[in-house]
């Protein structure tokens, strides 16, 4: 049962609204590579469509009605958008849940430290990584830093043309032979996963008055104040008023510099980092920001959360309550606050958890069964089920839930497909699918395919992210 690859379908008005939609992926991928940038980048595209916050909501005390736009935002780093639609928000919503988080390496509380003239910055890695793969990458510095004074610092380094950039260094081949024979899991090991960042020692200026007592008081403090740590210190200082202390409150992700590219002689791909899941995240933002203006059935929400990759823990993770806060705020707004009115409406819900799946890799053939897996260019991808071997911490889609929404993206001629990730005894992934069920709602992992998932560039097809936006949008009309 191969499914055909949509590439062949397209005639010159199908490639304009491809190629429309891509670059404007593109550039939400470069401007939201972390999940603060990413929530920032969804609000100012949801504000211009018409959505007000729902903090202005509930102070205007604003009765909702259809085809009304509100947004939430939780920490700046999760948000989730709502078009309200003509049915009763008992009768459930239509979903569309991704995450913005990508694995990366996360700069330690206490990072700052020289060897041998060299100075470096402590990280941890985050997610799921291949550790190998980081070293000797040009990388960037993004985040943030909160003072004492409650003042918060931007910071970007690494991706404009005059910037630096940074690099996890690596052993020489010449000098590798251990290295070389230890497995990829240990050939770089965590704690060597440092951030070089400088190596030109701190030059404390002479002024006229320096007298022979003074250059003697001098020459004893050089192995303390002219030293590189001191010179990062300084530029520090001087370019964003931070000291070391406050990298104790700050939040600074190391992620790959550098813009995202077209891939392909034909430019049918995308080469980028943190498509997964920010290529889910992207198309479900633009099918719903579509709907603008036109009368919903059901009311529709595109929910993007934070720390996916480590397990949806935490207040900004899809395990907190802030979704279902969030609806129970909306509810009110409509009239209807109680508390069964809450359950009915999630319990009512359809969702698509819109995350990627892994597109088959004939170089890595062994891993994959042909039949079962997800090939790019032929569409968005349908995961009954996920989990790992025995469908282990599983979220498995009922029949009659798939059965319904091949009728819709049928109907809307929609190229899409279904698969597993990789053989059955060889591994397996999750997703948010398995939390959204727990409210008794029917949900389905679909998304895009993604070759070299997780590594710092990955790929991506042009037609797929095409596919998957017109799917999204099928499923928040018609669900």
């Amino acid at each position: 049962m191969e499914r055909e690859n949509a590439w062949r379908s397209y005639g010159k008005k199908d490639l304009k609204k491809l190629d429309e939609l891509c670059e404007g992926y593109k550039d939400y991928l470069f401007l939201g590579k972390t999940e603060r940038e990413g929530t920032k980048y969804i609000v100012e595209l949801a504000k211009k469509a018409g959505h007000i916050s729902i903090e202005e909501a509930i102070k205007g005390k604003k009765k909702l009605k259809p085809q009304d736009k509100i947004y939430a935002v939780n920490m700046g780093k999760t948000v989730a958008l709502f078009q309200i639609g003509k049915e009763p928000l008992e009768k459930g919503l239509n979903i569309l849940g991704a995450h913005l988080d990508s694995p990366r390496l996360d700069v330690k509380q206490n990072p700052l430290y020289e060897k041998s003239d060299l100075a470096y910055l402590d990280t941890h890695y985050y997610g799921g990584i291949k550790k190998y793969q980081w070293v000797t990458l040009p990388l960037a510095i993004h985040g943030v830093v909160a003072k004492t004074d409650g003042t918060l610092v931007d910071v970007v380094i690494g991706e404009d043309e005059k910037d630096p950039v940074f690099c996890v260094t690596d052993i020489l081949i010449h000098l590798a032979q251990d290295q070389m024979a230890k497995t990829a899991a240990k050939a770089v090991e965590g704690e060597n996963l440092d951030l070089l960042i400088a190596s030109r020692p701190f030059k404390i200026e002479k002024t006229k008055t320096d007298d022979k007592e003074a250059s003697d008081k001098k020459d004893k403090k050089d192995k303390k104040e002219e030293n590189v740590r001191q010179t990062v210190l300084d530029l520090l200082k001087k370019k964003y008023g931070i000291a070391e202390e406050d990298f104790m409150s700050a939040e600074l992700e190391i992620v790959p510099a550098g813009k995202p590219r077209d891939m392909g002689l034909d430019r049918s791909m995308i080469l980028a980092y943190g498509q997964d899941d920010k290529v889910c995240a992207y198309t479900s933002l633009i099918a719903m920001l579509n709907q603008s203006g036109k009368e919903l059935k059901k009311t529709a929400c595109t929910l993007l959360v934070d720390k996916e990759e480590i397990g949806s823990v935490g207040a900004t993770g899809m395990q907190s309550r802030f979704f279902e806060n969030t609806v129970a705020e909306i509810l009110a707004l409509t009239g209807n606050d109680s508390s069964l009115a809450l359950r009915r409406c999630l319990t009512n819900s359809s969702m698509l958890s819109s995350d990627v799946s892994a597109g088959y890799d004939p170089l890595y053939a062994s891993c994959f069964e042909e039949k079962n897996a997800a090939f790019l260019g032929r569409g968005m991808v349908f995961n009954k089920f996920t989990g790992a071997r025995g469908k282990s911490g599983s979220n498995d889609a009922n029949a009659e839930y798939i059965g319904r929404i091949r009728g819709i993206l049928e109907k809307e001629r929609v190229f899409y497909q279904t698969a597993e990730l990789g053989k059955v005894d060889i591994g397996g992934g999750g997703t948010i699918a398995y939390i959204l069920s727990l409210y008794g709602m029917e949900v389905v992992d679909c998304g895009v395919a993604v070759l070299s998932m997780h590594a710092p560039w990955e790929v991506t097809s042009k037609a797929d992210i095409y596919e998957t936006e017109k799917g999204y949008e099928a499923f928040l009309r018609e669900a």
